[in-house]
């Protein structure tokens, strides 16, 4: 039987290979019929994820796509998008162009939207990923750990969301510089990290991963929450604290049984982004987008899909609620835990964070608030400046606003009351993840 179904599976690979020789994959980017964008075709056979591998790729180059019509109903893909650069205007730079006609078009090779395009094993550094229970100061233990056990951090993504937390690291040795290598020093680091992720909460476990595989951050951020269920809500769904109550996008569902589509229509507050997390997560559920339509030319996105599940938590992940503090020093083995740990000690919480370093500069941007949910107070912000370095730590937007911030920002723009009494599996077409 597994013979059987091994050489079925090498029939089905062969296949598709054959049908993508026989029909490559073809790009056309035109500058001409659209007054406001660039428009980039893409025509291919279909496979499952081919979707988000258009819509990544051009997500990492920093085009926002103001406009896209999606049909894939069979066996083709055929695809428009209305791009632009984030200053608004079209694409002419030729390295872009040539980079999105080599990566859609017939030199391409779709990679599976598992890992990310050209990307290849690092041995400079090492990946450490970790999921776990959120909770104020986690960022600070995690740092001081890493700091003690002569770990640099070089970079590093953190989401925070519904009680939930996923970071994606990249790690030195203090003393060399290079990727760690020793199985018993990883295994020492995956396990106190794994009690630090745990603290006294032992009912939602604690992942830590570590890797030298070079993976696409934002992606595999969105697998790791989607598999920690950051999707079901706790507590209910008002907001604890000082933030009052949470205003959700505007979300439709309709089933067509007679052809067995689920229409789904999101109306939301724009953000950057929100096109490739809507479909990472509708990729990581096996679901099929026949066919989609998608506007955000206004500050309001308009999405049309046919099946949804877990769409809110997609919307929320990447979203910064709270103060922006933007970091920029000279980097230093222990920054990163100093900083954090100054934050936890004014009784600061970081619900986001990104950490760089370049050139032997640190530049880090973290976003923050009252570890009780209410706003930052500004005499908070001017004590931590001022033991930082008010050169070092810069505030974006005033402290007085981060409560008006949060509540404007597009977290607030999530799912109504459809969720507070409806189960996903009513809709029918939805399946049970229970």
């Amino acid at each position: 039987m597994e013979l059987n179904m091994s050489f079925s599976n090498d029939m089905d690979d062969e296949y598709e290979k054959l049908f993508r020789r026989l029909n490559p994959p073809r790009v056309v980017i035109d500058n001409e019929s659209c007054k406001n964008a660039t428009v980039i075709r893409v025509d291919s056979a279909n496979k499952h994820g081919i979707l988000l591998d258009v819509v990544q790729i051009l997500t990492d180059l920093d085009l926002i796509i103001t406009k896209a019509y999606i049909s894939s109903d069979g066996g083709w893909f055929m695809d428009v998008f209305n791009v632009t650069d984030q200053d608004g205007n079209k694409i002419t730079d030729e390295p872009i162009l040539d980079y999105i006609q080599k990566s859609l078009g017939p030199e391409s090779c779709f990679t599976s939207s598992m890992g990310s395009v050209g990307f290849k094993p690092s041995v400079d550094h090492t990946v450490i990923e970790l999921t776990g229970s959120d909770r104020p100061g986690l960022l600070s233990e995690v740092c001081a750990v890493l700091t003690h056990l002569k770990c640099n951090v070089v970079s590093a993504e953190v989401w925070t969301h519904n009680t939930r937390a996923a970071a994606v690291m990249q790690v030195t040795e203090e003393e060399t510089g290079s990727a760690i290598s020793d199985p018993e020093r990883l295994a020492g680091i995956k396990e106190l990290l794994r009690n630090v992720l745990s603290g006294s909460n032992r009912s939602r476990g604690a992942n830590t991963v570590v890797s030298h595989e070079a993976i696409h951050t934002d992606r595999r951020l969105h697998q790791m929450m989607f598999a920690a269920r950051d999707y079901e809500r706790s507590g209910g769904d008002s907001v604890d604290g000082c933030l009052g109550e949470k205003q959700r996008p505007d979300v439709s569902v309709v089933n067509w049984y007679d052809k067995d589509y689920s229409v789904v229509t999101i109306r939301s507050k724009d953000r950057p982004k929100l096109l490739f997390d809507t479909v990472c997560t509708l990729t990581d559920m096996e679901y099929v987008v026949f066919h989609a339509n998608i506007d955000a030319e206004g500050p309001e996105a308009y999405q049309e899909y046919y099946i949804r599940h877990c769409l809110e938590a997609a919307i929320e992940r990447r979203v910064s609620e709270g103060l922006k503090l933007e970091l920029c020093t000279t980097d230093r083995v222990g920054l990163l835990s100093d900083v954090t740990r100054i934050f936890r000690e004014n009784s600061l919480t970081v619900t986001r964070a990104e950490v760089t370093t370049r050139g032997g500069k640190a530049l880090n941007t973290f976003y923050v608030r009252e570890a009780s949910g209410c706003p930052v107070d500004a005499k908070t912000i001017d004590a931590i400046r001022q033991v930082i370095g008010q050169t070092i730590l810069k505030v974006k937007g005033r402290p007085d606003d981060s409560k008006q911030a949060s509540q404007e920002s597009p977290t607030r723009f999530l799912f109504g009351g459809l969720f507070k009494s409806r189960s996903f599996v009513n809709f029918g077409l939805v399946r049970s993840y229970s």
